[in-house]
């Protein structure tokens, strides 16, 4: 996947550069690769990707903002982007039970990533691997690093909304949910 996208040397004079410096890494390509191995997990605050670093772990919106910030400081011309794909125990490892629990085929699930020329890039879970890969997608949008909180969550529910009943919302959310802690631990 790093092959897909451009490097560049980190710049010490610049913040976020400076951040990934201070860990060892010296490249736009090795912070990529960093990131992607740390753990998956929500941080303190989902909206705050400065807080992968320090967390040391973090979700597709948080570790794609960080890469996507430090990729906007070395001028790399790469996209931020949302989009609502159906969660399945095949595409997503370890939400499979949840979802049979539930007797539900899918969960409508908002998933960051960024986005090169065409090629879909995803750093969010290293050393997992699903059975088929994400790559059936209701929407998309282009969102920038300090829109992964209130953007990204709005997008999500309003998909939602539009797509299922009142009743169902609750339901589908609270599932979804539920599927998130399972993939966490």
């Amino acid at each position: 996947m790093l092959n897909l996208i451009p490097n560049k040397k980190l710049d010490y004079s610049e913040e976020l550069s400076k951040e990934f410096i201070e860990r060892g890494i010296s490249s736009f390509h090795a912070a990529c690769d960093y990131v992607w191995k740390l753990p998956y997990g929500r941080t303190s605050d989902r909206a705050n990707w400065k807080l992968v670093l320090t967390e040391s772990r973090g979700a597709c919106s948080t570790k794609h903002a960080l890469l996507k910030a430090l990729a906007d400081e070395l001028l790399i011309d790469i996209d931020l982007v949302v989009g609502i794909y159906p969660m399945t125990g095949k595409n997503t490892s370890g939400v499979g039970k949840v979802l049979l629990k539930h007797n539900v085929e899918y969960i409508p699930e908002a998933h960051c990533y960024l986005r090169y020329q065409d090629e879909r890039l995803d750093f969010t879970r290293y050393s997992v691997q699903a059975d088929e890969p994400i790559n059936k997608f209701f929407s998309e949008i282009s969102i920038k690093p300090n829109e992964i909180g209130e953007i990204k969550l709005n997008f999500h529910k309003n998909f939602i909304r539009n797509n299922y009943s009142k009743v169902e919302f609750e339901r589908i959310w609270a599932i979804r949910e539920e599927c998130i802690a399972e993939i966490s631990t």
